[in-house]
């Protein structure tokens, strides 16, 4: 194919007429412009909210422990499957709102719970005995552990006559109408669902935060990943800890899941898997491997630049449908280039 018969990425004429002098000058122009970028910024923070959740139990599990979970990825799937399972059954056509996301809280909790106990009972069985070996063997792992849960998940949906690929509609159609449309916030229409989305957010980053930092047991997991024979020299069982660690990260994958149930850009797929892996995986990277700072950062970045690209789509301006996602992987690949270890990250994680 010939140059001249590319298709045009950007639209010229949109280009200009968004930058049209006159009109940015004039104070309704203004005005709408700056209504604009305050709703592309607060749709970025609620789309960061969302990344920040799906990759804080990834970070938490490497930067303590030192192991990368493959299958961060399937355990938030499940939890977005497992999550729209009990909507569906408990949510009817005449449930109330406040009743809705009562369900919906309820319905994380039991998640968080149940894939916390499953992630547990993994560390002990598979993940521990092979803390001394090489890091190759943790991935390996973990990836045939992903691999065996979305067949296994297919293979049920299939049998449930419920299609895996294609997004599953009926947890959707459960989330309130007070979750849907817009809402004005100091002038600019917000999606509502991004406000509960970023407050949702906002409780994960606090009570992880409190965790790590304001417990006895966040202080001897934080010590135990510096030096665990110290530790254990101090009476401390530091096995344990790191069961809960990997637990709990297992179960903010999940929570993750449950989130983006009700997101129309998500929804429960079998395919979620690949994304919310890649997408936690681009987050932790640019944020720092390890670092909980770093990756509150990053998902804040990610985030508005998903925000702003995609405005750039559906404004018409760009034509090019794949531009979020090849904005959010350059910005992977420069931060690859100018600082390796990322925006908060050190050059060693992990005490084993």
């Amino acid at each position: 194919m010939s140059l001249g018969t590319l298709p045009a990425v950007v639209d010229a004429a949109a280009l200009a007429s968004a930058l049209d002098p006159s009109a940015l000058l004039a104070t309704g122009g203004a005005v709408d412009g700056l209504r604009t970028a305050a709703r592309v910024l607060a749709e970025g923070i609620g789309k960061g909210a969302v990344y920040f959740t799906i990759a804080v139990g990834l970070t938490l599990v490497f930067g303590l422990m030192g192991v990368l979970n493959f299958a961060h990825g399937a355990v938030a799937m499940v939890g977005a499957y497992l999550g729209g399972l009990v909507l569906v059954i408990v949510v009817g056509a005449n449930t109330g709102t406040l009743a809705t996301i009562l369900v919906f809280f309820v319905a994380l909790a039991l998640v968080f719970a149940v894939t916390t106990a499953a992630g547990s009972a993994m560390e002990v069985t598979l993940i521990r005995p092979i803390y001394d070996r090489t890091p190759t063997y943790q991935i390996l792992l973990t990836f045939g552990v992903s691999l065996i849960i979305e067949e296994v998940a297919r293979i049920v949906l299939t049998l449930r006559g419920i299609q895996p690929d294609p997004q599953w509609q009926a947890p959707m159609a459960t989330a309130p109408d007070v979750l849907l449309g817009r809402t004005q916030l100091f002038g600019v229409g917000v999606r509502r669902l991004y406000l509960f989305e970023i407050a949702i957010g906002a409780v994960v980053a606090v009570a992880v935060w409190a965790f790590l930092t304001k417990t006895l047991y966040g202080l001897y997991i934080r010590a135990g990943s510096e030096d665990t024979e110290m530790v254990q020299a101090l009476g401390v069982d530091v096995r344990k800890a790191f069961t809960v660690v990997f637990g709990v990260g297992t179960g903010l994958a999940a929570v993750g899941g449950v989130l983006l149930m009700w997101d129309p850009i998500w929804g429960p797929s079998v395919l979620l898997s690949i994304d919310v892996l890649l997408y936690a995986f681009v987050v932790v990277i640019i944020g720092g491997l390890g670092s909980f700072t770093g990756t509150l950062a990053a998902a804040g970045i990610v985030g508005i630049a998903d925000s702003v690209t995609t405005w750039l789509f559906t404004t018409g301006i760009v034509t090019f449908p794949g531009l979020s996602e090849v904005t959010i992987f350059l910005l992977l690949v420069v931060m690859l280039i100018i600082r390796p270890q990322g925006l908060y990250g050190v050059e060693e994680v992990g005490g084993h």
